[in-house]
């Protein structure tokens, strides 16, 4: 029972050093290359899916009336739109900064839509998940308008265009966010007695997502181990995806704390969806950006244990 009461309470950092642990496993075990092969192939096909029905659980417990702009969704927006704009504008002026690469990553990490688990981690604390579900759907739509408009101008590439990026981007959006928006609300209305039963399954949802957080950070560290790039760069990299995270969390908590949702509007500007970073670095950037989705993987994390801990010394308490 102790054990399964540690293994409730510090999830995540169990999942983040279960993650590390079996990369190092699989990299240091005499396996084959195509069995390796096979074990990256699957954990690229388990991680979306793992991610659809996360959502599909988190958006059962969620009314589609509650689905409603906020103010301080204007506020969020402003910050990280702008933001983005700025970093595109310095590397457009200064394309041949050594500092490219960094900027590269911090820019990534401050446009980056909501992580698709910030509802459920919302609810962990709480808070209003609706709210933060409702910025998490608008924020991912404000993204695949702006990164086609202005990845061009901060990183040109031959036959990079509005058009083509944008397709790419909301190919990748939509099946991961929108499609179970619309199968729970399926279910909540036509199928009515299973959509109770999952929505009286406690933390299926979060317990999904420490699934997924042990995958993803896996394929941090194996994109770490196999960086070529210079300590400078990675280690810049990590910096400023760490100050990025605190910053986010802070003024969003800030913004927040104005309306009354200062823990919703902190995870709705700090969490991110990780995973979206790093295949935006690979597929519009250079691959070593998108070790900065694995960073800010391991910081917002550390940041969630730490709320979840502070929340839970807090019930105990009351």
């Amino acid at each position: 029972m102790r054990i399964i009461r540690f293994l409730k309470n510090w999830t995540l950092p169990v999942s983040m050093i279960s993650g590390a642990l079996a990369y190092l496993v699989c990299h240091t075990l005499p396996l084959d290359y195509e069995i390796k092969s096979d074990i990256l192939s699957f954990t690229e096909f388990i991680q979306p899916v793992l991610l659809f029905f996360m959502l599909f659980v988190a958006f059962c417990k969620i009314k589609p009336t509650d689905l409603k702009p906020h103010r301080w969704h204007v506020w969020l927006l402003l910050t990280q739109c702008s933001i983005f704009a700025l970093a595109c504008s310095i590397l457009w002026a200064f394309p041949d900064t050594g500092a490219r690469l960094i900027v590269e990553g911090f820019m990534l990490v401050m446009i980056c839509p909501t992580a698709t688990a910030c509802a459920v981690v919302t609810q962990k604390l709480g808070g209003d998940s609706a709210a933060t579900t409702s910025y998490t759907i608008t924020i991912n739509l404000v993204v695949a308008i702006l990164c086609p408009l202005l990845l061009p101008i901060a990183h040109p590439q031959e036959g990079l265009s509005f058009v083509p990026a944008f397709m790419v981007i909301i190919n990748k959006v939509f099946p991961l966010l929108i499609v179970p928006l619309f199968l729970a609300w399926f279910v909540r209305f036509l199928m009515p007695g299973f959509h109770r039963r999952i929505v009286n399954t406690k933390d299926l949802a979060f317990y999904m997502w420490a699934v997924s957080l042990a995958i993803a950070i896996a394929v941090t560290c194996k994109a770490l181990a196999h960086s070529e790039e210079s300590m400078w760069n990675v280690g810049g990299i990590a910096i400023v995806t760490l100050m990025a995270c605190l910053f986010q969390f802070g003024f969003g908590k800030w913004i927040g704390s104005r309306y009354g949702v200062r823990m919703e509007a902190g995870q709705a500007l700090g969490q991110k969806n990780t995973v979206f970073i790093i295949w935006l670095g690979y597929t519009f950037l250079s691959p070593i950006t998108a070790t900065a989705g694995g960073f800010y993987s391991i910081w917002h994390n550390v940041v969630n244990s730490y709320q979840l801990y502070r929340k839970r010394k807090e019930t105990q308490e009351a």
